[in-house]
């Protein structure tokens, strides 16, 4: 009697943590959703929700404990091989956060983020602002915004960088413009053909959570001495962020951009 009263304490608490851990990932989603990104990505959440609502009923009907020791073994290793690669991934993200700012670059690329009706976006305004100080510190460094029209914005995501630039004092003249590009690879690629940026040294400048996915798809396009110049992000939508960047890193290096 006392293993199945042990027995059922485990699934109880098993069945709270994982309706717990359920709802969280539901309010996180509708968190996300409020922020109208432009992105679906929240709906991520909201079936990571689901899943684990569905493993309340595998735990309570004890459907694993069911199945053979074979398929028993191959789900345990199949979890553990993507959470490795997940915690692979996510550690070469923050590895990143932190890295050493280079100095006297010959150019900047500040790659684009939504773009909305009253201007920037939280996103985008983390790397703009992060431009305009590293700007203002290397009087010499020439700036390229990147980035085109999206369906959802107003203006080509390069040329609401241009103005948000000007406002706050950079000389016209430092800017060069690049509104073609609708992701990542492109940003890189279409500034190549504005300056001669092979041999140059350029920075990426974009938020922390998206510098490692930068530098490396600037680097397999070209650019060999690319380095990173971080800029901050919102912390309530970090996890968000470092989630959406695993599948974007994970796209980009089977498709072979990095």
């Amino acid at each position: 009697h006392l293993l199945v009263i042990k027995k059922e304490m485990k699934k109880i608490i098993g069945i709270i943590i994982a309706t717990l851990i359920g709802i969280l990932c539901v309010y996180y989603g509708y968190i996300v959703r409020r922020v109208a990104s432009g992105t679906s990505f929240y709906l991520v959440w909201i079936v990571l929700g689901c899943a684990f609502f569905l493993l309340d009923i595998i735990i309570y009907f004890d459907v694993y404990g069911k199945l053979p020791k074979s398929l028993q073994i191959v789900i345990v290793i199949a979890i553990c091989i993507c959470a490795f690669v997940f915690g692979l991934v996510e550690g070469l993200i923050v590895g990143s956060f932190s890295r050493e700012e280079a100095k006297n670059l010959d150019y900047i690329i500040v790659l684009g983020a939504q773009v909305k009706d009253n201007g920037p976006s939280t996103v985008l305004r983390y790397r703009l602002d992060k431009a305009v100080s590293y700007l203002e510190d290397n009087p010499d460094t020439q700036c390229i915004v990147s980035g085109g029209k999206g369906y959802n914005e107003p203006m080509a995501e390069a040329e609401c960088m241009r103005k948000y630039l000007l406002e706050k004092g950079i000389d016209d003249e430092r800017i060069i413009v690049e509104d073609e590009s609708r992701n990542t690879k492109e940003n890189i690629i279409y500034s190549m053909r504005k300056a001669d940026l092979t041999n140059a040294k350029v920075g990426i400048v974009t938020n922390n959570f998206h510098i490692f996915r930068g530098v490396s798809i600037a680097k397999k396009q070209g650019i060999k001495n690319a380095s990173g110049v971080v800029a901050g992000a919102t912390k309530l939508y970090i996890p968000n962020n470092m989630f959406r960047e695993f599948f974007g890193i994970v796209k980009d290096k089977l498709c072979g951009n990095m």
